[in-house]
């Protein structure tokens, strides 16, 4: 790089390793050039040429908002020049400009990206120094579509069939409206860069998918960084058999909250689409194979669940450990961790007269947070106000539900002595 170059440029060159720094350069090279890594033709990157290098990986929309905090970068304050949108070049973007967007989303800090995913945030012409809830949930929506198709090109998805699974444009809202949820705005739907420093700061996954979109979309390539790993591996799974109730987003979603998180593989142990509506069928899958995890979708469309930490046992008893949790997808994207008042995580009876027969996790016996009948049709989610073991409302579109369709998966390593069986 040139010695014209500001000393903040330079400074920001200081986060990467020396044999990083010629990658970084290289990437306006590329842009300019169209990919062909030659000395550059000009001295500024065009929309167009932004477009030709993320256009596989991100939305047109995405693209746009990226060029246009790229325009909007002040070289010698190294940050977005707020209400001087009359001022920035409007269609041209620096070597200086870019080199500080990639140090700020590759090796920033909350307080450096924050003033980025604000301009990203921001709807075009607009130069405002605050945006609305609504309008970071948008902005966040085009990332995580972004990422999904960055894990889908760039071979990824580790077994994962997502034509085999649920629609992932639903997951995208669901899950950009449960990151967007932590936002905690000092005025209301008014969120301002200090609001975005704060969530972005507590919301680790935002820096992770911007981390992303600049390594793939850019074609930055750091050797010394490997790709992030955003899902389980999947085996054992008949996917000619299966339509499956998760998605890639939802996947994203429940990854991080499982114990093994994404070393160990994900199994499919049961499904009423693969196995048929068997209680006993099911009851089999959950009594070996250790930790897994319980989808269902109900008939009035909301798809919950659980988590058990451990291989189940059939036994009139309640069971399990403070990591077992409950979760909600549809309608909304949430966890519900073990609050501590009891010790309600499990249970799992059958052909007892005298207590009740079927699948519960959290709350007390004919009033659980989660349960399925053993006549298996049928089952109830009872929180008034909450579930006490998981402090979890009710999951379910009624509180007595009829199931439409359920899933086990298998989440953890197997116990060694299964395994040898």
């Amino acid at each position: 790089m040139g010695n014209t170059e500001s000393a903040v440029v330079q400074k920001r060159l200081t986060r990467f390793r020396p044999e990083e720094r010629p990658a970084i350069d290289g990437v306006f090279n590329k842009l300019v050039c169209g990919g062909g890594g030659s000395e550059a033709a000009g001295n500024a990157i065009t929309l167009q040429m932004l477009q030709s290098s993320m256009g596989s990986v991100a939305s047109d929309s995405l693209v746009r908002r990226v060029f246009r905090c790229l325009c909007s970068i002040d070289p010698d304050l190294a940050a977005p020049a707020f209400g001087k949108a009359d001022q920035r070049p409007a269609s041209l973007v620096t070597r200086e400009q870019l080199v500080i967007f990639l140090a700020d989303t590759l090796r920033g800090t909350a307080e450096e990206r924050a003033p980025l995913v604000l301009v990203m945030s921001q709807p075009p012409s607009s130069a405002a120094a605050a945006v609305t809830c609504g309008q970071v949930v948008e902005f966040v929506q085009d990332l995580i579509s972004a990422v999904v198709q960055i894990l889908t090109s760039r071979g990824r998805l580790d077994g994962w069939k997502p034509d085999k699974m649920a629609d992932s444009s639903v997951g995208v809202k669901l899950l950009a409206e449960n990151l967007c949820s932590e936002l905690k705005p000092a005025d209301p739907d008014s969120c301002d860069v200090s609001c975005l420093e704060d969530w972005i700061f507590r919301t680790p996954q935002v820096s992770l998918y911007l981390e992303m979109l600049a390594d793939e979309g850019l074609s930055v390539s750091l050797s010394s960084c490997p790709p992030p790993r955003l899902l389980p591996p999947c085996r054992e799974t008949p996917w000619n058999e299966l339509d499956s109730l998760l998605d890639v987003p939802t996947l994203m979603f429940l990854a991080p909250q499982v114990p093994d998180g994404y070393s160990a593989p994900w199994r499919l142990a049961f499904s009423t689409q693969v196995h048929g509506e068997s209680f006993t069928r099911m009851m089999a899958s959950l009594t070996r194979g250790g930790p897994s995890l319980l989808l269902l979708k109900d008939t009035k469309g909301h798809v919950f669940g659980g988590f058990a930490s451990h291989t189940w046992e059939l036994k009139p008893q309640f069971q399990g450990d403070s990591r077992c949790f409950l979760f909600s997808v549809v309608p909304t994207m949430r966890v519900y961790t073990a609050t501590g008042y009891n010790e309600h995580f499990m249970y799992l009876n059958q052909h007892q007269q005298t207590m009740p027969n079927g699948l519960g996790m959290g709350g007390q016996h004919e009033y659980f947070g989660l349960w399925l009948d053993s006549d298996f049709g049928r089952g109830h989610s009872r929180a008034r106000p909450k579930c006490t073991t998981y402090s979890s409302p009710q999951l379910s579109g009624d509180e007595d539900f009829t199931l439409d369709s359920m899933e086990v998966w298998h989440v953890g390593k197997p116990p060694k002595a299964e395994e040898e069986e």
